[in-house]
């Protein structure tokens, strides 16, 4: 994972679209969907060690927006075909 080797002070250096769907491109989509950028930037923001996810996939199980209301997700794919190609993958 890309976020793991970075400091917190992080900002990305390029920004790219999904263009398959894969398990990183999933959670993606759900980060993406509660206002953030990627795991990187919801530990920096909400100051969390530990992400809710589903054992049985490793997809994001729960999210806290910025305006303190959740997102709960299904341990199934979400993020359909058709959504790929918006989800932004970030290098750092």
């Amino acid at each position: 994972m890309l976020w793991a080797i970075h400091d917190s002070n992080s900002t990305p250096k390029s920004m790219s679209r999904a263009t398959g769907w894969t398990a990183e491109v999933e959670n993606l989509y759900r980060f993406q969907q509660a206002g953030y950028r990627d795991e990187l930037e919801y530990r920096q923001i909400k100051q969390v060690a530990v992400i809710d996810k589903w054992p049985e996939t490793g997809f994001v199980k729960k999210l806290q927006r910025r305006d303190n209301t959740f997102y709960y997700y299904s341990r199934n794919r979400e993020c359909q075909d058709k959504e790929v190609h918006k989800v932004k993958v970030y290098s750092y």
